[in-house]
């Protein structure tokens, strides 16, 4: 099991044991919503893992998990600056408004190998410094009303916002969000041990702590060796038979947007409120054959069968407890676990199929 590169909104670190306790060790597991990793990164150590194949959307976020496991070290080099504000917004705009990036989108979406490590190197670093939801929807170029995020300074707390003075081109009145710089840190930002005699500093970077993060990526990448890592749409890797059953006894994690309008953007242009809903249809569909999790809020609850247990829970508040809407959203947390999956006796360690569950197949070499 190992701790996120960065943080992501929505992650289920704090359930990811749950879902693994009712899949058990499948022979095949498929994540459509990837996002920060959780799941997948909590895996028991103890399993038997055959075949892993996860997928998002988001470019970015997929190019990074797709470098560190081809190639951790230039991914930690790019990674391991110390956090600057300006390095901040000139790294997001060289990476957000770059004039190749159609070019970009197109390779990641259509070379399942491709990858670009400074981009990953570059993301990484500033999603852990960058203060709640937004790192890749760079904000407004008018100088006069651009609102941008500054580092957080501070042991003392997050998403402090201030005011600050004209500051020439930079604009007026200009709230910023801090990045984090705090000893806490975050993701591969935060304070890391001293591995050794390597040295305390070499005038940029702390040199234990380049080398805590190059080996912490390698490990990553050695998680990574086998997993399949694809960008597109969800359909792509588990709507056919192919990507599952066919690979045998099947776990299938989904938390896709969820279908409330009172939630954060999370996938820029390619959002949507509609999505839930056509993902929670699937599943229904193959509950009775497949170990399905599906997450999201109530917008399931008059939808899902009996025979799907459900399972509620409340999340650390994070960056959504700013809000008083979004703190109660914490509160709405829902996994529905389908017919298939194994059910936990709160009294015994053992788990069983739901009754009345239909059994896998054995397994079919694709």
């Amino acid at each position: 099991m190992m701790k996120q590169p960065f943080p992501y909104f929505g992650g289920k670190a704090q359930v990811a044991h749950l879902v693994w306790e009712r899949f058990g060790d499948v022979v095949n597991y498929v994540e459509p919503f990837f996002g920060g990793g959780a799941v997948l990164l909590n895996r028991p150590s103890w399993h038997k893992v055959h075949t892993e194949t996860v997928n998002d959307i988001n470019a970015w976020l997929t190019n990074f998990w797709r470098a560190v496991k081809a190639d951790p070290d230039a991914v930690a080099y790019h990674a391991s600056d110390p956090v600057n504000e300006l390095d901040l917004h000139s790294r997001g705009d060289w990476l957000f408004y770059r004039r190749d990036y159609a070019d970009f989108l197109k390779a990641m979406r259509s070379d399942p190998e491709y990858y670009d490590a400074k981009s990953a190197g570059w993301w990484v670093w500033g999603q852990c410094a960058w203060i709640g939801t937004g790192w890749g929807r760079m904000e407004s170029r008018d100088t006069e009303t651009v609102n941008r995020q500054l580092p957080h300074l501070s042991g003392a707390g997050i998403g402090i916002k201030r005011q600050l003075p004209h500051l020439g081109d930079a604009g007026r009145g200009v709230n910023r969000k801090l990045p984090h710089l705090g000893d806490a840190g975050r993701g591969v930002n935060r304070q890391l041990p001293h591995l050794g005699n390597a040295g305390r500093g070499d005038g940029i970077m702390d040199t234990s702590r380049k080398e805590a993060i190059t080996q912490y990526m390698r490990e990553l990448s050695e998680r990574f060796s086998a997993v399949r890592v694809c960008c597109g749409d969800w359909k792509r890797v588990c709507a056919s038979d192919t990507t599952t059953v066919k690979h045998g006894l099947t776990g299938v994690f989904l938390d896709p947007p969820y279908a409330i309008d009172d939630r954060a953007n999370c996938y820029d242009d390619n959002d949507s409120f509609d999505l839930a809903h056509e993902v929670r249809d699937w599943a229904i569909q193959n509950g009775d054959r497949m170990r399905i999790a599906l997450c999201g809020y109530e917008e399931h609850d008059a939808f899902m069968p009996d025979t799907w247990e459900c399972y509620r829970w409340k999340a650390n508040g994070g960056y959504a407890s700013q809000g008083d809407k979004r703190k109660d959203n914490c509160k709405r947390e829902t996994i529905w676990f389908s017919p298939m999956c194994l059910q936990v006796d709160m009294f015994s360690t053992v788990s069983t199929p739901t009754p009345g569950a239909t059994l896998p197949n054995e397994r079919i070499t694709p």
